[in-house]
């Protein structure tokens, strides 16, 4: 009950009810204790008239009047003589007084809260003005416990009326909350869990029905979204029905490349001058096609496995990855230099950084032998307190426009001709996957610097 948005709604409607007739009730019985003592005062100077009519008047006479009226004591003040018009003995001395001759508000809601609270009777003295100019003051002293016992029987009925309307208003806001808010949030949460069970049903698709302007925003807003989102994983279907016919593709295109790779080699041996001219430049395609297909294969693998962290040596990768380039470059003139602290350890998935250092260091190379000069390929290692960074620069011609704007996008930031893009790609997805960020630094006629940053965070090892 409690947890519902009804229940507490209408737990909240009784408690604001509730408070709303203390604030009645309170005034209420202030105002009830006022017209109580008016009357007594009423009722005195009416006894008092007696006197006037007969200025002898029996002692039963007198008593049966204060009697009726409830009182002990009536004082009347005319042309500034003040006169004892009835008495009797009085039980106990006078406990308080009690002017009603201009009394605030606040003294009259406070002495009223004052008498509820009485705990025994006492004798009080009550002050006000006659009516009907029936002279300048009137003073009656009288018990204040059946005035108590007055406002209790009032203001327990007052109660009994605020609980009734506090009961039937919260029904009927119980009620109207049902109706207008809680029965189309429901079907709100009920059209989310039908279109969760199968969001590329565009059936299920909310349509806008709530009156309540608020609640018709949230549908409409909800329609768009699904909409969205139902089109988004048709296209992604699409894309990946596409994906796997590209890979399927590609690896039959790659095993006949690989073969047609195998008969270049004959075709090299030629004494033919025309066959010796043309061949460098099939294999060089074969080669480029052969990289393509491989490339697409790579990028197209959705399970590639979450990097599996340890603790590396940093100079240990840089070095595998420098001697297999030097290698590869041969005889032309492109140096490296390493600045790796020997001692630096670093948190990494050891072949995920090599694939990575490869690819830049590859790319480096690749670009500087392209010149056709000399060239140098730097890589420089530092850390601090959150995170070690792996800086690799080269002194090639750097990255063309093109390539600069569409980097980190596949199949369209390639640098050398016949290159896919994707080696970037899936260069910082793998650092992404560690947390960090692959970077270009800068890239300008004298050469390019790329940055590897990973995070020292939550290092448990």
């Amino acid at each position: 009950m409690t947890n519902s948005l009804s229940g507490r709604f209408l737990i909240l409607t009784v408690i604001f009810v509730m408070l709303a007739e203390v604030f009645i009730f309170v005034p209420s019985v202030a105002r009830f204790r006022e017209d109580y003592l008016l009357a007594r005062l009423e009722r005195a100077q009416i006894a008092s008239l007696a006197l006037e009519a007969d200025d002898m008047i029996s002692p039963e006479l007198e008593a049966e009047l204060l009697r009726n009226a409830e009182i002990y004591n009536v004082v009347l003040r005319r042309d500034e003589v003040r006169q004892l018009a009835l008495s009797s003995p009085i039980p106990s001395p006078i406990a308080a007084t009690y002017d009603l001759r201009d009394a605030s508000s606040l003294t009259l809601i406070t002495d009223a809260l004052r008498t509820l609270f009485l705990t025994e009777d006492q004798i009080v003295r009550v002050i006000g003005n006659p009516v009907r100019d029936g002279g300048l003051l009137i003073e009656v002293t009288m018990d204040e416990m059946p005035l108590r016992n007055a406002l209790l029987a009032y203001g327990w009925n007052i109660l009994l009326l605020s609980a009734f309307i506090s009961v039937i208003t919260a029904s009927l806001l119980f009620l109207a909350v049902q109706i207008l808010l809680v029965r189309p949030i429901k079907g709100v949460v009920t059209h989310m869990q039908a279109y969760a069970t199968a969001p590329e049903d565009a059936r299920k698709i909310i349509k806008p029905s709530a009156s309540v302007r608020e609640l018709r925003d949230a549908e409409e807003s909800l329609q768009k979204m699904q909409t969205q989102l139902t089109s988004a994983l048709k296209q992604k279907e699409r894309l990946a029905q596409l994906g796997g016919a590209v890979a399927k593709v590609s690896h039959d295109l790659r095993n006949i490349l690989t073969s047609a790779q195998l008969f270049t080699d004959r075709i090299e041996s030629s004494d033919d001058p025309l066959v010796k001219r043309m061949a460098p430049k099939l294999v060089n395609a074969i080669t480029r096609a052969v990289n393509l297909c491989e490339s697409t294969l790579a990028f197209g693998r959705v399970d590639e496995p979450s990097p599996s962290l340890s603790r590396v040596n940093l100079s240990q990768i840089v070095n595998e990855v420098v001697d297999s380039e030097r290698l590869a470059a041969g005889d032309d003139e492109v140096s490296f230099s390493e600045d790796i602290p020997a001692s630096m350890t670093l948190r990494a998935d050891s072949e995920q950084l090599y694939r990575v250092i490869f690819n830049l260091v590859r790319n480096a190379r690749q670009a500087i032998m392209a010149t056709g000069k000399p060239g140098e390929i730097c890589l420089q290692a530092v850390e601090d307190d959150q995170s070690w960074q792996l800086t690799i620069s080269d002194t090639g011609p750097g990255l063309p426009k093109k390539a600069q704007e569409h980097l980190f996008q596949p199949f369209q930031g390639g640098v050398r001709k016949g290159g896919s893009g994707l080696g970037l790609v899936i260069a910082a997805e793998l650092i992404r996957g560690h947390g960090g960020r692959l970077e270009l630094l800068r890239t300008d006629e004298s050469g390019t610097v790329f940055a590897i940053r990973l995070p020292k965070d939550d290092i448990s090892l």
